[in-house]
C-alpha cells in the first residue's frame, strides 16, 4: 500500500510512517566469490557522459591527467559501486522515449560524504528510473571537497557544478523536449547539500559571458531532498517547492529533515515530506536492508504532477 502523502500538515508536524509491500530486488552485481570494499570496479554501463564545460573546470586546473578512481564499496550492508577523484565534472543524460516524456527533467546528485558518489544506487538505477517514467535525468559527477587531498569546497566547486548543468540542460531543452520552467534537483545524503545550496543561489546571468552557457538561468524549478545533509544550511525563503524522503530509523536524518519542514512550511513554501518506518540511511530507490523497494519514486512522480511540473503523471 503506498503512504499518503503529507501535504497539510500542522505547525506541530505529525508525521506519517509509510506501510509498502515488499518484493525482492535484483541483486545489484552477481559473484561466485564475495566483492571486497575498496576493490577496483567497472563503471555500470551507462549512456555517453557530456562535460559540464569544453575544457577544464574552473578550479581543477593542473588535474586533467588525474584519473577517477572506481571501486566496489561496502557501506552498512549496502553494495555501491564508488567514484572519487572526480576532476572532470559531467553529466550523464537519460531521456524518456517519445511517448512518454513529460517535459520535466531532474539532475541526480549521489551522496557518499563529499568523498565519493554512490554512481549506481543513487545515481545511475535512480535516473533510469525517472526515465522510465517520463521525467528525463541526468546523473550529476560533481567534484568532492572531503575526497582525500581534495582542493574542493562544497560550496565552491561542487555547487559551481550544480548550477552548470542546470544551465547546460537548458542550453539543450529544445533539443531534449524539456520545459526551461520544470528543471528541477534531486540529492542523496551529500548530494542533497549539494542541490540545496544551489536551489538557494540567487540566479545570477551574465550576458556578457564569453560561453553562451553562461548566460542562461539556473534557476531550480523544484528539489527533491533524500535522506539529506546539510539541511541546517537551507534559508527557506530561498527554496523551491519542495519534496523530501527519510527514514524514521535513521538517527542522523531523521530529526533535522523534520525541523527543515516546519521551517519551509513556516516559510509558506510547498513542501511535501515522506518519513518511512525503516530503511535507515542509503535506502536509494529501495530498503536494502529488508531487501524491497520503497514507494517514495512512484510519490514524487505524483507530486510532480500535482504541482504541474509534468504535463502527465505516469
Amino acid at each position: 500500500m503506498k503512504s499518503p502523502a503529507i501535504r497539510h500538515l500542522s505547525p506541530t508536524l505529525c508525521l506519517l510512517v509509510s506501510v509498502v509491500a515488499f518484493v525482492p530486488l535484483p541483486l545489484i552485481a552477481a559473484a561466485e566469490a564475495p566483492i571486497v570494499s575498496g576493490s577496483p570496479a567497472p563503471e555500470p554501463a551507462h549512456p555517453a557522459s557530456i562535460p559540464l564545460w569544453a575544457g577544464v573546470a574552473p578550479g581543477s586546473e593542473g588535474k586533467q591527467a588525474e584519473k577517477e578512481l572506481v571501486t566496489h564499496k561496502l557501506w552498512q550492508e549496502i553494495h555501491y559501486i564508488s567514484v572519487t577523484n572526480i576532476h572532470a565534472p559531467t553529466i550523464t543524460p537519460y531521456l524518456p522515449v517519445k511517448g512518454k516524456a513529460t517535459g520535466a527533467a531532474i539532475i541526480v546528485a549521489p551522496g557518499g560524504g563529499h568523498t565519493n558518489l554512490a554512481i549506481d544506487t543513487e545515481g545511475y538505477n535512480v535516473a533510469q528510473w525517472l526515465a522510465d517514467h517520463g521525467v528525463a535525468a541526468f546523473v550529476l559527477k560533481y567534484r568532492l571537497a572531503k575526497a582525500p587531498g581534495s582542493t574542493y569546497a562544497v560550496d565552491k566547486e561542487s555547487v559551481a557544478d550544480a548550477q552548470r548543468a542546470l544551465r547546460l540542460i537548458r542550453s539543450h531543452a529544445g533539443e531534449w523536449g524539456l520545459r526551461s520552467e520544470a528543471i528541477g534537483v534531486m540529492g542523496f545524503s551529500a548530494g542533497a547539500e549539494v542541490v540545496a545550496r544551489a536551489a538557494m543561489r540567487p540566479d545570477t546571468i551574465d550576458q556578457a559571458a564569453a560561453d553562451p552557457v553562461d548566460r542562461l538561468s539556473s534557476k531550480v524549478s523544484f528539489q527533491v531532498l533524500v535522506y539529506p545533509g546539510g539541511t541546517q544550511a537551507v534559508t527557506p525563503e530561498a527554496a523551491p517547492p519542495t519534496f523530501m524522503v527519510s527514514a524514521s530509523d535513521d538517527r542522523a536524518i531523521s530529526d533535522s529533515i523534520a525541523q527543515l519542514y516546519l521551517r519551509l512550511h513556516q516559510a509558506n513554501v510547498p513542501v511535501e515530506l515522506h518519513v518511512f518506518a525503516s530503511g535507515a540511511h542509503g535506502f536509494g530507490l529501495g530498503n536494502f536492508k529488508s531487501a524491497g523497494p520503497l514507494a517514495w519514486p512512484s510519490l514524487l512522480v505524483t507530486w510532480l504532477g500535482d504541482r504541474k511540473f509534468v504535463t502527465v503523471a505516469k
